[in-house]
């Protein structure tokens, strides 16, 4: 194993070899710990230094070893676990001389065993008195210098364990992630849900439009796709009468990477029968309310220099929004009938590229043609979306873009589709599912027909199918749990709730040293 720096790996190393040499087993197997130090600090942080000389309070405890000072005869140390930090005193009298070789062996970064009772020292701070140290693990590299946590951010991302060891506040993120999980969950199971898990690996892709990973299963010599969403199996389970139902599943999209975008990412999915689009969009209003409240104490969470209050959300139809954010630079904004014309989505795009030319702004741009419900997209998406800072439920979107949604039964160009946006992210998609499976072929061949990496290569026979078996009205939706976590957590990347995001491999020491020597 190759290692940096060296020199300390081969001290560490010896001195797990005297550790050895005092009767220690090098990798033991087990320690029986009472409580863990952050379980100490909150049940003794009122408990005075009287009272714990009167009753006498006996601790088996186990961490890692953050600080370290040897004076003489005796020592101080602090331990972690459970994210906090508790102050251990070593008196060579007490624990022995071998005992306190050990104590003088050890490093920060070891994790040691103390047997012993707690008491408070002059200046307060709660102390484990040891009577007898148990080694538990020698750290044979260091941790980074300091504490200071690391400064490199990719390597944050790239050793995580280090990450969560130095950084209290990325502990916190990733204990909040799996509350947010927990309380997903239990809104969904109070409401009669009953939580499932489908395929990862898809013979067909689809349920979304994405470009898949692809994998070969070697026994039945197939291609399989890795899912891009679990849309139609849950479909499959709703026509199989499970009318709710959900799952908090791994997806995989083949596509960029940003920092709202990670191709492994997580989402909860959820469908409910006899529903429609706008029972999920009132769904939604009290579940993110609930949540905001139940994991910060309020509806309204501090992102960035933003005050997001999910406990009041807007409603916007996709023209509207186009409307309402249109430049003011770029002449009067389209009016919604302009927009809902034929050709008038395009002929608005065109003339907001002429000011987007001028003031070097972005492109409603279009690689070949564009139907009037994707012009309407790529004006949406240009103009508006980055703009939905407050929560937003963004509604009636064009059906040339919503291959599975119902479309509107007094409006066929749209659909009964919403999307929710907060700090400027979409965050949740939902619709009434199509359910008709003459028109769902139709809107599959016309996918098909189109192409492109994104569009799915094969008519998925066996869903439509189930759909001539009798799918009831039905509303669906998945929300990103990874961009939820962000807003809730105040995090701007996404691979700042992710444990271990996708890098690219770790360049090699000689890889590096020519890199630099063509840079000089």
């Amino acid at each position: 194993m190759e290692f940096e720096p060296r020199d300390q790996f081969e001290q560490r190393q010896k001195k797990l070899e005297q550790i050895q040499a005092l009767g220690h087993e090098a990798f033991p197997r087990e320690f029986r710990w009472t409580e863990s130090p952050a379980e100490l600090l909150k049940d003794y942080a009122a408990v005075q230094g009287p009272e714990l000389e009167a009753n006498r309070k006996e601790v088996r405890v186990a961490g890692r070893i953050v600080s370290y000072r040897l004076m003489g005869k005796a020592g101080f140390a602090h331990l972690q676990g459970g994210g906090k930090r508790i102050q251990i005193y070593v008196k060579k009298d007490v624990v022995g001389e071998k005992g306190f070789q050990l104590f003088h062996l050890l490093d920060l970064g070891d994790h040691i065993g103390v047997r012993g009772h707690l008491f408070r020292t002059r200046t307060g701070e709660l102390t484990i008195w040891v009577d007898e140290l148990f080694f538990l693990a020698k750290a044979l590299l260091p941790l980074p210098e300091k504490w200071h946590g690391l400064a490199d951010i990719e390597l944050r991302y790239r050793q995580r364990y280090l990450d969560l060891i130095v950084s209290e506040k990325s502990r916190e993120v990733y204990q909040t992630r799996a509350r947010i999980i927990r309380e997903l969950r239990q809104f969904f199971d109070g409401r009669g849900y009953i939580e499932v898990e489908t395929p990862m690996m898809h013979p067909i892709a689809g349920g979304a439009t994405a470009r898949p990973f692809i994998t070969h299963h070697n026994t039945l010599d197939i291609d399989l796709y890795l899912r891009i969403a679990p849309e139609l199996y849950l479909k499959r389970l709703t026509v199989g009468g499970f009318d709710r139902v959900y799952e908090i599943n791994r997806n995989f999209r083949n596509e960029g990477i940003s920092t709202q975008h990670n191709p492994e990412f997580t989402m909860l999915e959820f469908y409910q029968a006899y529903s429609n689009y706008r029972d999920l969009m009132d769904l939604n209003e009290q579940l993110f309310a609930q949540l905001a409240q139940s994991i910060t104490g309020s509806t309204v969470v501090r992102y960035g220099e933003h005050e997001l209050d999910f406990g009041k959300f807007t409603r916007l139809t996709m023209r509207e929004a186009i409307v309402q954010y249109w430049p003011s630079g770029a002449g009067a904004a389209p009016a919604l009938g302009e927009l809902a014309a034929p050709g008038g989505a395009q002929r608005a795009a065109e003339r907001y590229n002429v000011w987007a030319k001028a003031n070097h702004a972005e492109y409603a741009a279009a690689k070949g043609h564009l139907s009037d419900g994707e012009w309407t997209g790529r004006l949406f998406e240009t103009i508006a979306e980055d703009k939905l800072i407050q929560p937003t439920i963004l509604y009636d979107f064009p059906t040339d873009i919503s291959p599975l949604s119902k479309q509107k039964p007094e409006d066929p160009a749209l659909a009964e589709r919403f999307e929710i946006f907060a700090a400027g992210m979409e965050i949740a998609n939902g619709f009434s599912e199509l359910n008709d499976p003459a028109e769902q072929e139709r809107r599959f061949a016309a996918q098909i027909a189109h192409g492109g990496d994104e569009a799915p290569k094969q008519l998925d026979v066996d869903y439509l199918r189930a759909l001539c078996h009798g799918m009831p009205p039905t509303a669906g939706e998945g929300i990103g749990i990874d961009r939820l976590t962000m807003l809730l957590t105040d995090s701007h990347s996404i691979r700042d709730v992710i444990l271990f995001p996708l890098l690219r491999p770790e360049a090699k020491p000689e890889d590096q040293a020519a890199a630099e020597g063509e840079k000089e």
